[in-house]
């Protein structure tokens, strides 16, 4: 272990692409200014050399697993520090041109030297592999017809025929390896198995259900580990319309890229990727959507691409990154990749039909036909193994296209593909070694995983894990093998970057609350002409109860537009967070923040164009109660579409569940059948209703004054059909009924106050203040649901 740390500060250290942004020219090859470069190799030697003589006796051998890998970086750190101090000239600088190389070539020798250092007594470092081993994953196929199980009596012999239907493989014993500064990819026709394969690499299927081992160096990786290391580019382009490119690649910056990198030093970054990615003339330009004109489809393929690899990953997973671009656009997005692989990367894509220029840039093919290999090696050996087949190639033709082309036939037959299945075994076993020579110099990897990803992150990659060429450690007590922590910013740098992301998105497309806006006025002004100045008689009192039932619930059913908000980010938070590059409450708290502004509009909105046309009580004191309260019902019902939108993953679905589940909340409200007279089994939904609380609340804010009288006399015959006697006999049945009482009721006598009607409607138990609180406590708790929604729906892996 010593011994590895004293030599590991002179590697030839070629840094990542990102890192030399203003040395990049836009066209050449990889190569090293001559000067540095003899410098450079000479005082290597010499320190080699002396390195060598000096060296104390080995010391017994260390147990890689008791070091965790935070502890590695620190001492990868500690000797590149002592290195720099006791050089005598500045560390040598390499210039990278990321331009044409040649496909399969070792590149410079700065490539080889980066990945072939020198360890220990002369072993070479070798590069990442990532190899997998007879990969197997099979699926329950649903069956038609009916689904009784075996009966009880049946013997096994006769149940195993039935069920073996059932299973359906979509890999059958897939092996072969993709090894650092390659591409590697994996071709077939439509439902052979092509994105199920980079799933399975990516560990995005479930352990339970997959067979077979996927190792990096020998060594097996968790899942916290491999989110750190590695970047996952899905099929579709999931991006925010209405944000730029630079705005896109700056904010993945913001999320994968330290807080320790001063904020320059990731615009830097995000300027060269911008280069790299060749988006220069489009980086001001919007993403754009159906709606709105954007940039174009290889432009948007290039900036998915970009927001995965900002962190400059060690393994990079691509499921089709090609489909659906024309073949310039396609080969631009694979000589990035190609850029990005000689930049120190492991690089595994899905391709489905690759064009002539695309395959000269393909380090490793490996042909897939219902999820079995047909073929595993270079591009190049391709007409070799078709002409052993049978088969040979013309000289005119694309290999890929007639490879497909004779699978998709051979897959017409009975026995399918199996021909070929069986040649390609074959033809490994005799020519696989020979090809492969190379890659099996050595038949173990001279460091552990460990080791390898922090001596990889003193060379510049793995930007999360390094700032200024400096490895960051995670001070841990306990046992954590982590290079980095598991997100690579505090919450609260989270929570600031992604509101002030989703304030810009929600700035760009103000049209979403100004409709939102005009419903609220449109809503309001409507009910402020109906329910035009009530008076204080019985019926007064009825078109109160009718306005407070009508304007609660439109509180709530206009909170349903708040359900589309995160069904149309789903796909865009799913992606980032498989990754880490945040937290879900930080994403949870942001998006509650975001939306909560609008809501103090609307709210304000809403209670000046209804309070004081209808004429409710209370002057001040009461307008501003009603305000809170239409602040509550916004917020509790924005809450509960934001928790739905959680469970449920379409608008089509989620719509019709929240207008029928409102619906219900209104009838057990206390509007239509009051709390003492709903039956027992159903009180439950009375308190769980959430038009309840405000309806209540805002009762009790209007006739909780029992100063105020609202039957006086012969109104107490309103109602009733005694109402159309004439005046005159009502108040001689009112002088009647005062004189067999023997109590004195005049026509102003006050028979119902405001507390008197709260009785009547069973609206007792509760204060307006509880009934605030509540519902304000509602919203909190959709809000966490929403969260725990968001912690069990985003697994993102399959079964």
């Amino acid at each position: 272990m010593s011994r590895f740390v004293d030599k590991l500060p002179f590697f030839d250290r070629r840094a990542s692409p990102m890192e030399e942004a203003d040395d990049i020219p836009r066209s050449g090859l990889l190569h090293l200014h001559g000067g540095h470069n003899h410098y450079h190799h000479h005082h290597h030697h010499q320190h080699q050399q002396q390195g060598a003589m000096m060296a104390p006796e080995p010391s017994p051998p260390t147990k890689l697993s008791s070091s965790t890998l935070a502890q590695l970086l620190k001492r990868v750190n500690d000797a590149r520090s002592d290195a720099v101090s006791s050089a005598n000239s500045s560390p040598s600088h390499y210039t990278i041109e990321l331009g044409a190389s040649v496909p399969g070539s070792t590149g410079s020798d700065s490539e080889h030297c980066s990945h072939t250092g020198v360890v220990g007594d002369g072993a070479p470092l070798l590069p990442f592999v990532l190899k997998f081993t007879d990969l197997t994953y099979s699926v329950k196929q649903r069956k038609k017809g009916p689904c009784l199980p075996a009966l009880p009596f049946a013997g096994r012999g006769d149940a195993e025929p039935e069920a073996a239907p059932r299973m359906k493989t979509l890999l059958d014993n897939i092996s072969g390896e993709a090894r650092e500064g390659e591409i590697m990819a994996v071709l077939g026709a439509s439902g052979s198995g092509k994105s199920t394969l980079i799933d399975a690499l990516a560990n995005r299927i479930r352990k339970e259900s997959l067979h077979g081992s996927v190792t990096l160096n020998g060594e097996s990786m968790d899942n916290n580990l491999l989110k750190v290391i590695s970047a996952y580019v899905m099929q579709d382009d999931l991006l925010y319309p209405m944000l730029t490119v630079e705005e896109t690649l700056m904010f993945s910056a913001e999320f994968r890229l330290p807080r320790s990198l001063p904020g320059r030093e990731k615009k830097k970054r995000v300027q060269a990727l911008i280069d790299q990615l060749g988006l220069r003339n489009a980086a001001n330009t919007i993403i754009g959507d159906e709606g709105h004109r954007g940039v174009s489809g290889g432009e948007r393929r290039r900036v998915s691409i970009g927001v995965d690899i900002i962190h400059d990953p060690i393994v990079l997973f691509l499921d089709e990154p090609t489909s659906g671009l024309d073949s310039t656009s396609a080969f631009m997005v694979v000589k990035v990749l190609q850029r990005i692989a000689q930049s120190g990367s492991v690089v595994v894509m899905s391709i489905h039909q690759p064009s002539y220029r695309i395959l000269g840039l393909l380090d490793r093919l490996l042909f897939l036909s219902r999820g079995q290999t047909v073929y595993y090696g270079p591009p190049g050996a391709l007409s070799s193994f078709f002409h052993d087949f049978g088969k040979p190639i013309h000289d005119n033709e694309n290999p890929t296209e007639f490879a497909l082309d004779l699978v998709r036939e051979l897959e017409t037959m009975p026995d399918g593909a199996s021909d070929l299945v069986e040649h390609n075994k074959s033809w490994q076993k005799r020519m696989g070694p020979k090809m492969m020579k190379h890659a099996d110099e050595h038949n173990k990897p001279s460091l552990s995983l460990k080791e390898a990803i922090s001596a990889s992150i003193s060379r510049g990659k793995l930007v999360s894990g390094a700032t200024d060429g400096n490895v960051v450690t995670v001070p841990s007590s306990s046992e954590s093998s982590s290079a980095v922590s598991k997100f690579a910013n505090p919450f609260w740098i989270e929570m600031g970057v992604l509101t002030r992301r989703a304030f810009l998105n929600t700035k760009r497309t103000p049209e979403i609350f100004v409709i939102r806006l005009g419903a609220v006025l449109i809503t309001g002004f409507i009910l402020a002409t109906i329910f035009w100045r009530l008076d204080d008689s019985p019926k007064g009192v009825e078109e109160r109860l009718g306005f407070f039932a009508i304007a609660m619930s439109t509180m709530f059913y206009t909170c349903s537009d708040a359900l589309p908000v995160f069904l149309n980010e789903r796909y865009i938070f799913l992606r980032e967070t498989a990754y880490n590059a945040y937290r879900r409450s930080s994403y949870v708290l942001s998006h509650t923040v975001v939306g909560f502004p609008s809501l103090i509009v609307l709210s304000f909105a809403f209670a000046v164009t209804t309070f004081f046309a209808v004429g409710l009580a209370g002057g001040a004191q009461g307008f501003f109660f009603f305000v809170a309260i239409v602040l509550a019902s916004f917020w509790a019902g924005s809450g509960f579409a934001t928790f739905l939108s959680g469970v449920v993953t379409n608008v089509q679905l989620g719509f019709p569940v929240v207008v029928s589940t409102l619906a219900y909340f209104l009838l057990f409200s206390g509007f239509f059948i009051n709390r003492d007279r709903i039956p027992k089994y159903w009180l439950w939904f009375h308190y769980a209703s959430l038009v309840k609380y405000p309806y209540e609340a805002v009762m009790l804010n209007e006739f909780s004054d029992p100063a105020r009288c609202f039957v006086r006399g012969v109104q107490m015959f309103d109602n009733t059909p005694l109402s159309v006697l004439p005046g005159a006999a009502k108040v001689r049945v009112l002088r009647a009924m005062s004189s067999s009482l023997g109590i004195n009721i005049g026509t102003a006598t006050c028979i119902t106050t405001g507390p008197d009607f709260l009785k009547q409607q069973a609206v007792t138990d509760l204060t307006k203040w509880d009934c605030l609180w509540i519902t304000v406590a509602w919203g909190f708790l959709f809000r966490i649901l929403f969260y725990i929604a968001l912690v069990l729906g985003s697994k993102n892996k399959r079964r």
